[in-house]
């Protein structure tokens, strides 16, 4: 066993797949895979399995994950403390729901960040895959929401597939309408108020589930529905169509559209936003950077974290 093989399977969980690892690595996709399947025998046991969806960790990858990513965090101190290396550039994968203060944290980080490089990776995605990704340690940290709703399925699937929730803060439900909204004015509003208008969600593919949702209140009826992909869509189809999204409440001015507001919606739901963690991995120094970050964050929105 060497180090470089160490540092190909950490390549290729960061990628998700052999080919592009391959890629990134330089080298050609048949040596990589035969640099992995000896390993595997070396060990006695298999790292990934192949499915025809790409490759994901066995139990026993992902705790030789956490002990390789150990050695080589090390061997770089040994390296930068005695021979004088320079400094490995710092990692972080973050995988969360579509919500801006998680992003408002990754520009702080980064802002905070006194080095010449570095590799992160923020992925706004489905609340299925950000699960996938921290079970697979494609991403350190996942950030969801658990409400009276889904908690229960959330909890058992986190269990089933040996990942934590931390709680962050809990939130009352809004609705993220545009400032020129018939009910922008409103003080508060009640979903009844709200059903002459689109009501807009983000999609969840094939794992499509209300427990899935990112959105609380999701099984009531709506007339007007539409699914969108991505934050920039959403907001624009709030300002277009006079639309509406349920959330968190916490909106950042800085990083979305001046023209949305938030409205407070009465209701006796809470949200409680966490982020999930693999249990069998060490969190890097950056990701507990991060986490720093978006407690600072929300806290400057007036809620009191965890």
């Amino acid at each position: 066993m060497t180090l470089q093989q160490l540092k190909y399977i950490i390549k290729i969980v960061e990628c998700g797949s052999i080919s592009k690892a391959a890629r990134e690595l330089f080298i050609t996709q048949p040596s990589l895979s035969t640099a992995v399947k000896e390993l595997e025998n070396t060990l006695g046991f298999e790292i990934f399995l192949r499915t025809s969806k790409g490759i994901e960790l066995t139990v026993d990858g992902s705790e030789f994950l956490s002990y390789a990513r150990q050695i080589i965090e090390q061997t770089e101190l040994m390296e930068q403390r005695y021979l004088n290396k320079k400094p490995a550039k710092p990692l972080c994968s973050v995988s969360t729901q579509h919500y801006a203060f998680a992003v408002n944290a990754f520009v702080e980080l980064l802002s905070d960040l006194a080095v010449d490089e570095y590799e992160f990776t923020l992925r706004e995605t489905r609340t299925y895959e950000i699960i996938e990704d921290v079970r697979n340690l494609r991403s350190e940290i996942g950030i969801l929401y658990f409400s009276d709703f889904n908690r229960k399925v959330l909890e058992k699937i986190l269990k089933e597939n040996h990942l934590i929730f931390n709680p962050l803060f809990q939130a009352e439900p809004h609705v993220f309408i545009s400032s020129h909204h018939p009910l922008a004015d409103k003080k508060a509003v009640e979903l009844e108020d709200l059903q002459d208008y689109p009501f807009l969600s983000f999609e969840q593919g094939e794992y499509n589930s209300f427990y899935f949702s990112e959105e609380i209140l999701n099984t009531f009826y709506h007339k007007k529905n539409i699914r969108v992909s991505d934050r920039a869509t959403l907001f624009n189809l709030l300002i277009g169509l006079n639309g509406f999204t349920i959330s968190s409440g916490v909106l950042n001015s800085d990083l979305s559209e001046e023209q949305i507001i938030s409205v407070p919606l009465l209701t006796d739901e809470k949200m409680l936003v966490g982020w999930i963690t693999n249990e069998k991995s060490l969190l890097s120094a950056t990701a507990i950077k991060y986490i720093k970050k978006l407690k600072q964050v929300i806290e400057d929105y007036g809620y009191t974290v965890y």
